[in-house]
């Protein structure tokens, strides 16, 4: 396509009446259309006629008289120079080589050349080293005797004494001894040279990576890991994760993220692994992270990531934790269409691992950024936490406050945001927008949306405040359970997602609710409404009688009781 603007002018062939533009390499075929709705009355009254023209761009200039005049054909005699370019059919020299009758270099001293323009472009042939002749005829390269032709001078002081070699040149008889003396010195000399060079780098890198080493803390996690015995935590080599991602090969690369890249691996026991290279963001992070580590190989949880070891005498370290093969939660929420009692266990197996990374780590620990692109799913679907690496071990004083806000957009506590101090109830403000992807299989952030519109916990809150929750519900799971539970689900959302971290509940009351709500959830009466559990069994509204006792609703008739639990207001 070459569109015309408003200008016309000699020498830029770039306006109303023509246009120009460059051919990429590589074509097999050029031709030459014009489109029928292009609107001509601007033109009309001095370029009636339509031409195009393939040129040399090194040999042509064009003029703006070629436009309205007949000028061009008279300038250039009718004819202007174009370049061509052949190759032999669309095979490479190895697909052609295969089929031997069809094989175009014939001559036994030839070589096949891939054409320029890539694969399927064809091939050439050429005459090897030494020969010249026609390539595609047999016997066509003959052998070039360097002694005698004008175009080759070697110093050859006495006459007579320049022998032709076949296809490799000349040698001379005079001094070969000298010459392989000379040459041999030589190569001694390069390789000498060339070890002391290998010996140098190798000391040198060693020192780096030493340095390294000590930089991310891995003295003191060594030493720890001698004075505690059975501590399962391996100090891997760059070597080793090297190989076992084929050099960091971008075709390994499994995720991407603020804080790293992802490589799926395989160690030399054959064990599939991810591997992380972090990113660490200040020297805190830089100096703590051996000693971080170290507390975080002592997780030991169903639903955390298992992390094996880790690399420190890198630049940047890296982590390796278990390989997990059924993707992240974000891509299962919004690529699949899974029953809410799955999404349920899923939240309340999340809300555990947090909880305990929260409670029970020892010192406590913050995951930071908390999103269901960082909850991975196993072979049954059973969640685990992951990518809380270098920078989630909790503060103990302001010191170690952080000193900017890292996390991902639409998952981050406003209050975090506002004052930089990161605490576990940040974590439950993340986990609560999670809660409402799995509600509405709608994105945390959608950037294509309104302003106001844009995040989905800023949605979510207003249709709570006006009572309009169905509205942003998944339409699945409106279908699949009361609205009752999902009132339930959506409240305990809320809470979480309280501006000021104090009103928020724990990560272990989220756990217990979640509990509860995927218990009821299983049953029949979780998934239709007062209503219809009356009419199954029997009964009917104006015959029931209903007793609440705190959280519980009993609806009793006959001699048969519904029992449905309700989230306390």
């Amino acid at each position: 396509m070459c569109p015309g603007v408003s200008r016309l002018a000699d020498g830029s062939c770039a306006g109303v009446g023509c246009c120009q533009t460059a051919i990429p390499g590589g074509l097999n075929g050029y031709q030459v259309s014009f489109e029928e709705k292009f609107n001509t009355s601007g033109i009309s009254s001095f370029s009636p006629c339509s031409y195009a023209v393939l040129v040399e761009a090194a040999a042509f200039e064009f003029r703006s008289k070629y436009v309205t005049t007949n000028a061009f054909v008279a300038d250039n005699g009718g004819q202007v120079p174009l370049v061509l370019d052949w190759a032999i059919g669309n095979k490479t020299c190895e697909e052609a080589r295969r089929n031997v009758s069809a094989y175009a270099c014939v001559s036994d001293s030839s070589e096949c050349v891939d054409s320029k323009y890539g694969k399927g472009a064809g091939y050439l042939c050429n005459c090897s080293a030494g020969y010249e002749g026609n390539p595609y005829l047999l016997n066509g390269c003959q052998d070039i005797n360097e002694c005698e032709d004008a175009r080759y001078r070697y110093p050859c002081s006495v006459s007579g004494t320049c022998v032709n070699t076949i296809g490799e040149g000349n040698k001379t008889q005079i001094g070969w001894q000298i010459a392989i003396g000379v040459t041999s010195g030589a190569v001694v000399l390069i390789v000498t040279a060339t070890c002391l060079y290998m010996i140098h780098e190798k000391r040198r890198l060693a020192k780096i990576k030493r340095e390294y080493f000590k930089q991310h803390g891995g003295l003191l996690l060594f030493e720890e890991m001698k004075s505690r015995q059975g501590l399962s935590f391996t100090l891997f080599t760059q070597e080793e994760l090297e190989a076992a991602t084929n050099s960091f090969d971008e075709r390994h690369v499994i995720g991407k993220g603020g804080n790293g890249t992802v490589y799926r691996g395989t160690t030399k026991d054959g064990e599939a692994v991810a591997i992380k290279r972090c990113r660490l963001s200040n020297e805190r992070q830089k100096k703590e992270f051996g000693k971080e580590m170290l507390i975080l190989s002592q997780i030991n949880h169903r639903n955390v990531v298992k992390l094996y070891g880790c690399c420190l005498e890198v630049e940047v370290p890296m982590l390796v934790y278990k390989y997990v093969p059924n993707g992240t939660l974000y891509r299962l929420i919004h690529h699949h269409r899974i029953p809410f009692t799955l999404r349920l266990r899923i939240a309340h197996q999340t809300a555990e691992a947090l909880a305990y990374l929260h409670s029970w780590a020892s010192p406590p620990i913050i995951h930071g950024d908390v999103k269901t692109s960082n909850i991975l799913l196993d072979e049954d679907y059973t969640a685990m936490v992951s990518d809380f690496g270098a920078s989630t071990v909790a503060p103990t004083d302001e010191a170690q406050l952080v000193t900017f806000v890292q996390g991902t957009c639409g998952y981050l506590d406003p209050e975090y945001m506002r004052t930089c101090k990161l605490t576990d109830r940040s974590d439950v403000y993340s986990f609560g927008v999670v809660l409402l992807e799995l509600l509405t299989c709608r994105k945390a952030l959608n950037l294509e949306e309104m302003e106001e519109d844009k995040y989905l916990s800023s949605q979510f809150l207003l249709v709570m405040g006006e009572d309009r929750l169905e509205e942003i519900l998944d339409e699945q799971v409106k279908g699949e359970h009361s609205l009752e539970l999902l009132e339930q689900v959506a409240e305990l959302a809320k809470q979480c997602l309280e501006m000021t971290s104090d009103r928020r509940p724990s990560m272990r009351q989220v756990a217990e609710e979640l509990a509860r709500l995927s218990r009821l959830a299983e049953h029949p009466w979780g998934r239709q409404n007062s209503e219809e559990i009356l009419a199954l069994l029997g009964g009917s509204p104006s015959t029931a009688s209903e007793i609440e006792l705190g959280s519980t609703r009993i609806i009793s008739f006959t001699d048969t009781a519904y029992i449905g639990i309700r989230s306390p207001r």
